[in-house]
């Protein structure tokens, strides 16, 4: 499994088999913490109010842009956390929705694709709770760049 010594970042195909080749949530649990490590570093610019997700036990910060000139919004991404298993958490998210559309971002079921891994079973309720609030961050966001609110 390349994944932890990989350097890119994971696609959500590639982090659901990996998911599936580890037995036990320990593994599984470290797994997610070295997905967050892999993640680019958070511009201390971007550590700002605006981008603080709220409804998140831990600092959770995304930035968000808005590339316009591929004809429809596309959307990427940066983002960081003080926690480790929440940057973890990030790149999963990232793996799912950077570089689509804002309609592809409005279209994913984020419960069910995020099922595939079965986390609800092993973050605790605030913990699933701040993953759901930056889904609906990402959410607004992609909301924002269609009605072009968001640059």
């Amino acid at each position: 499994m390349d994944s932890f010594t990989d350097t890119r970042p994971a696609g959500f195909d590639e982090i659901v088999a990996d998911f599936e080749l580890l037995d036990d949530w320990e593994d599984r649990y470290r797994y997610v913490i070295e997905l967050g490590r892999k993640l680019a570093p958070l511009p201390d610019a971007e550590r700002n109010p605006a981008n603080k997700v709220q409804g998140c036990v831990s600092q959770v910060w995304l930035s968000t842009t808005v590339d316009p000139d591929s004809g429809a919004p596309r959307l990427t991404f940066i983002g960081d956390s003080d926690a480790h298993i929440v940057r973890g958490l990030i790149a999963i998210l990232f793996a799912i929705y950077v570089g689509k559309t804002a309609d592809e971002i409005l279209a994913i079921d984020a419960a069910k694709t995020l099922g595939a891994l079965n986390l609800n079973e092993h973050l605790t309720p605030q913990r699933s709770n701040g993953l759901m609030a930056m889904v609906k961050r990402i959410r607004s966001d992609a909301e924002s760049a269609k009605t072009g609110t968001l640059h």
